[in-house]
């Protein structure tokens, strides 16, 4: 299970990182934290996907917080 909590400042850029979320099959928490209970691969690939295509869009401002079950490795983001 991955917990995933964002603070984006471009409403745009937040609206895709939620689409994003939901697409991959997260569920929303709250306004801006999106449970992911799913496998390993698919966690995987989203991390992957934030890294690669979001990561060098955010600005010095947003910040992103996965948080993992004590069972699984943190990832890294």
């Amino acid at each position: 299970m991955l917990v995933i909590s964002y603070d984006i400042a471009d409403d745009k850029l937040r609206t895709r990182f939620s689409k994003m979320l939901r697409k991959n099959g997260a569920v929303r928490l709250q306004f801006s934290v999106y449970e992911v209970n799913n496998t390993q691969r698919v966690i995987n690939n989203i991390t992957t996907h934030i890294e690669d295509s979001f990561a060098p869009l955010f600005s010095g401002a947003d910040r992103i917080h996965p948080y993992t079950s004590e069972h699984q490795s943190k990832p890294t983001l």
